[in-house]
């Protein structure tokens, strides 16, 4: 039958639009953009993650594709008798979760049983926390799984990278990761350009981690410094137990983590300002090196000074002639401010010993005595091992574990990033601190600089660094596998001691309450740990391995 008049003609139209738009794709239009969202349940206890739009059922299925742009509504429901501990990456606190998906993302949902959930932070009376320097989870911990397995404790680690390797410097070859026999390598450059194009050799702003570029990077560094390896093989270079007997023993019995990682994809000085202040305030380079003052922003010792509670930052260098109050809180204007609390490190043991310890310790390590575990610095100087600065470590632990507030403290040892050291497993995307965007990158040198892409914001943590938890209330052989940055000291502190958050990036970490037991107290006596040799390998700079 043939259709006449207007409303007629609509409805043919209207057919023919509709087909049009959605039979067969005639109109020429793209369909649209497909984006991955991934769901890690962590903790130590269960629970399902639903997603609206549906498609995420975890539990079951913990990984789903959606429209780019589509946001997606994340509800947590914890099993009979357990809890949710809360969100993790993106996402934080208890509530729902909302993403807009531009980009793949892994959001981590963590449940708690009732102990670790009733579990209380106020027993940590004292909370000490080191950083030493420039060493990645794979470089130190990539053959924890193995000493595990060796020495019969439980498996919860991510297993070290199978068959790990990097493109070579030529183009052609594959170099392979190797054990390290030599206590000392020449340094490596972590700095902005070359951690994106560790990430992602040939597109290092784009969002897709290709963990590729290691090798490359550390052979034009070592050309560039007239070092020995123009292979750039000690990029991709490991220790084991063997090496750092103490570090993987204490590892082993208290807890870590595989999925603890350095704030910013930079070096050593932007990682150290999120560890004061949880921000760099836009600054991607060290300050001296574009004549910047000291920034004014809240660092957490300003805060930890309004609110009446005792700090001490116990530095390394202020034991030599003359003294150096080498601190990453000279980037801030507090390090003025509070002379009085800057002593020297070996302070910290009497301090201990008389009963005189603050609340919160940070101790800040040997830059200049070559006692951090930083990679030589100058070709021509030999010193700064692997084994001289983990024992200089152990001291300080040790110390502590013998201690009248052993009872009732923690001391998290980790590294401020990977210092261009391999590691199999990317940064992960995380939350802008403040909004501000990178403003101190070079025209002509830096990435980033007019141009776009994922990384190029503070959104995306830096590499995985090892991580060492040891208190009492330290879970046995715990692992946690929750993705987070080491602003969650910081979080940690706050949350103990009733401290507002510095800036939306510490105020999104988890506080660390999953890696304690309050309840039952593991190490109500700490254990014995081997000693850490300083001497056991050797020590050179003009070969490998």
């Amino acid at each position: 039958m043939l259709l006449r008049g207007t409303r007629a003609w609509a409805l043919v139209c209207g057919f023919l639009t509709l087909c049009l738009s959605g039979c067969g794709g005639v109109s020429g239009e793209k369909p649209p953009k497909s984006v991955q969202l991934s769901i890690s349940l962590t903790g130590s206890a269960s629970g399902v993650v639903t997603s609206n739009p549906a498609g995420i059922n975890c539990g079951q299925t913990c990984t789903a594709s959606f429209n780019s742009g589509t946001s997606v509504t994340l509800t947590a429901t914890p099993s009979a008798g357990d809890t949710f501990a809360g969100w993790s990456g993106v996402c934080s606190g208890t509530g729902i979760c909302t993403v807009t998906l531009n980009t793949a993302m892994t959001v981590a949902a963590s449940f708690a049983s009732p102990v670790q959930a009733t579990g209380s932070l106020q027993s940590l009376n004292h909370i000490i926390f080191m950083l030493q320097e420039n060493r990645s989870f794979d470089h130190y911990f990539g053959q924890l799984p193995t000493y595990l397995k060796n020495n019969g404790y439980p498996q919860a680690l991510d297993a070290e990278p199978a068959n790990a390797s990097n493109p070579g410097a030529d183009g052609k070859s594959t170099i392979s990761a190797f054990h390290l026999l030599t206590q000392c390598v020449q340094n490596l450059s972590p700095f902005w350009n070359e951690s994106h194009r560790d990430y992602n050799l040939n597109s290092p702003l784009s969002a897709t981690p290709a963990m590729n570029g290691f090798v490359v990077e550390a052979a034009k560094n070592a050309v560039a410094s007239g070092y020995a390896d123009r292979q750039g093989r000690r990029a991709i270079g490991y220790y084991d137990w063997t090496d750092l007997p103490y570090y993987y023993f204490m590892a082993a019995n208290f807890a870590t983590s595989d999925r603890w990682f350095s704030p910013v994809m930079s070096r050593t000085q932007p990682n150290r300002m999120y560890l004061m202040a949880a921000t760099t305030a836009g600054h991607v380079h060290p300050l001296n090196e574009t004549n910047t003052p000291p920034l004014p922003n809240q660092t957490i010792f300003d805060a930890l000074q309004k609110a009446g509670i005792s700090w001490k930052i116990y530095v390394s260098d202020l034991d030599r002639n003359p003294p150096l109050q080498d601190s990453g809180l000279n980037d801030f204007q507090s390090a003025s401010k509070y002379p009085q609390n800057f002593v020297p490190a070996s302070q910290f043991h009497s301090d201990l010993s008389n009963g005189t310890l603050p609340q919160v310790v940070m101790i800040e390590p040997g830059y200049i005595g070559g006692l951090d575990e930083h990679p030589t610095v100058l070709a021509n100087v030999i010193g700064e091992g692997v084994q001289a600065g983990s024992n200089y470590v152990s001291t300080f632990i040790n110390d502590f574990m013998a201690s009248q507030y052993w009872k009732n403290s923690v001391f998290i040892l980790t590294f401020d990033e990977g210092g261009g050291f391999y590691d199999h497993v990317p940064p992960v995307q995380t939350v802008s601190p403040d909004g501000i965007p990178p403003s101190d990158l070079q025209p002509g040198a830096d990435f980033c600089l007019g141009a776009g892409g994922p990384t190029c914001d503070f959104t995306y943590t830096g590499f995985r660094v090892p991580l060492i938890v040891i208190s009492p209330f330290t879970k046995k052989n715990y692992v946690s596998h929750t993705p987070a940055d080491y602003t969650a000291i910081l979080k940690l502190i706050e949350t103990r001691f009733n401290i507002p958050s510095l800036t939306k990036r510490d105020a999104q970490q988890m506080d660390m309450t999953e890696f304690f037991d309050f309840a039952n107290v593991p190490w109500k006596t700490p254990p014995s740990p081997p000693a850490q040799p300083t001497n056991s390998d050797p020590c050179y700079l003009d070969h490998l391995p």
